[in-house]
């Protein structure tokens, strides 16, 4: 199992819209520029945070704003948008055990309570950072660069 690489391009994108919003035109290729992948790329994540309602992005003006304070989009809430898991459940169960075998016919209540606990406290923890705790930063980051 592995999260892709959309989650951190998103959280890449907040970041870049946040830090160059008052200086740059901010549009999926310099997005791009800075992520170093492909536009398409950047568009696809981009339609995926606008439809969760994350982002408002004005076509071909390169106006991509948050729809709510940084202090309230959690690591989860980006998360939730870029990799929705089938059915909620972040461990895909193989299909149809066997029965007649004794793991096979217990391997459910063995496991499902567990891995239950494991995403819920992977949940848990990703709501606890912010879009305001990247701003921080790369203000802190910044600072210590110039």
């Amino acid at each position: 199992m592995q999260i892709s690489s959309r989650f951190t391009i998103a959280l890449h994108i907040f970041a870049c819209v946040e830090t160059f919003k008052n200086e740059h035109k901010v549009t999926s290729d310099f997005l791009a520029g800075s992520i170093n992948t492909n536009p398409v790329i950047i568009r696809r994540i981009l339609t995926q945070l606008k439809n969760a309602g994350l982002i408002t992005v004005a076509r071909g003006t390169g106006g991509i704003e948050p729809t709510k304070p940084l202090e309230e989009i959690s690591f989860y809430d980006v998360y939730q948008a870029i990799e929705p898991v089938e059915n909620g459940d972040l461990f895909h169960f193989h299909e149809a055990p066997n029965p007649n075998c004794p793991v096979g016919r217990n391997i459910h209540t063995l496991l499902d309570d567990k891995l239950t606990a494991i995403q819920n406290a992977m949940e848990d923890e990703m709501k606890k950072y912010t879009l305001a705790d990247l701003r921080e930063g790369m203000h802190d980051l910044l600072a210590k660069e110039n």
